[in-house]
């Protein structure tokens, strides 16, 4: 197994892609390819460099804020576009990017094409909850889809879970504004009366509700997908800044140490570098996206994540589960 690793992908790339990728390099059996500018990595690779690693060159950086078609048409030896091509040609069998969403869900669209049966990508989140955790889709890639996309989204969240996260017979929910099936607008109504004839849907269910209750499966269109993944991860830093806020300087800040380790499972369960990186869906491919601000740990965590996805095949199973749907055989 090859992973192909954009190098010069993120925010602070590509010092913390390439401390990923070392520490990543112990557990994963197979190689590591960071594909970038050869000079800049090798900047921050150590003389003892893991076997398992080796430098692919790419001469051309997508940044964070150009328009996707356009950078891809223009830099057709970006890092981005030469993970996408390796893993179409065979030379990879996955990539983690945490570059430019845009771009790298455009070129990975571009080069593998969808599922057969399948008319939009998504990129699917994994959620902390008070139950455990739960799979959000779309978070990110297709944010204007119709409600029959909703469906397809259901299926391969479904397949994710089983074959990635081990977790059997999932069900799905519909986010919407009501748990009623008349609440929402026409889409969710739609979207609703879609999934209703399917054994694994659970109905619909509010955004006040989906970290309490036992939730495996929630499915939304990316607009409302990624607004509910920024605005809870903004929260989450809120939280924390607040606690810290609180804790007086001074002697008396060493009363508040006993708390350190007790807060400590509440910072690692939001912290989005524990769950490394998001798969994308739906394509004849395995592509793993990360925050934009991945740290080494978050890399390292997208990297076993991709690995997990190969082994398991959750593209041959999202196949399978897409073609069922279409010769209406139902999927348990």
């Amino acid at each position: 197994m090859k992973i192909a690793l954009d190098a010069m992908g993120g925010d602070y790339a590509p010092e913390p892609i390439v401390a990923g990728a070392l520490t990543a390099a112990t557990q994963i059996k197979g190689e590591i390819l960071l594909v970038g500018i050869p000079a800049e990595i090798e900047r921050y690779l150590p003389a003892g460099c893991p076997a398992n690693i080796s430098v692919v060159p790419a001469t051309q950086v997508i940044g964070m804020d150009e328009t996707p078609t356009t950078a891809l048409r223009q830099k057709k030896d970006s890092s981005i576009s030469v993970c996408a091509q390796m893993v179409k040609d065979g030379k990879a069998q996955a990539m983690v990017s945490a570059g430019n969403t845009g771009a790298c869900t455009a070129a990975a669209l571009l080069a593998w094409r969808q599922i057969e049966g399948i008319h939009r990508p998504a990129i699917a989140t994994v959620f902390p909850s008070q139950t455990g955790r739960f799979l959000l889709l779309d978070a990110g890639a297709s944010p204007d889809v119709d409600p029959e996309h909703i469906v397809e989204f259901a299926i391969m969240g479904r397949a994710y879970l089983e074959q990635v996260l081990q977790r059997q017979n999932p069900t799905v929910h519909l986010l919407n504004i009501g748990e009623e099936p008349a609440k929402g607008n026409a889409f969710a109504k739609e979207a609703h009366k879609l999934l209703a004839g399917q054994d694994w849907f659970a109905g619909n269910i509010e955004g006040k509700d989906i970290f309490r209750k036992n939730v495996d499966v929630v499915v939304c269109d990316a607009f409302v997908g990624n607004i509910l993944l920024k605005a809870c991860e903004g929260v989450a830093e809120f939280i924390m800044d607040e606690i810290r806020n609180a804790i007086p300087d001074g002697p008396q800040k060493l009363l508040f140490l006993p708390m350190r380790g007790a807060l400590r499972p509440l910072r690692d369960k939001m912290d989005y570098a524990e769950y490394g990186g998001s798969p994308l869906l739906g394509l004849n491919g395995v592509c793993i996206i990360s925050h934009g601000r991945s740290n080494a740990k978050a890399i390292h965590n997208a990297l076993l994540n991709a690995a997990k996805c190969v082994e398991s095949d959750v593209v041959g199973a999202t196949r399978d589960r897409v073609a069922a749907q279409l010769t209406g055989t139902q999927f348990e």
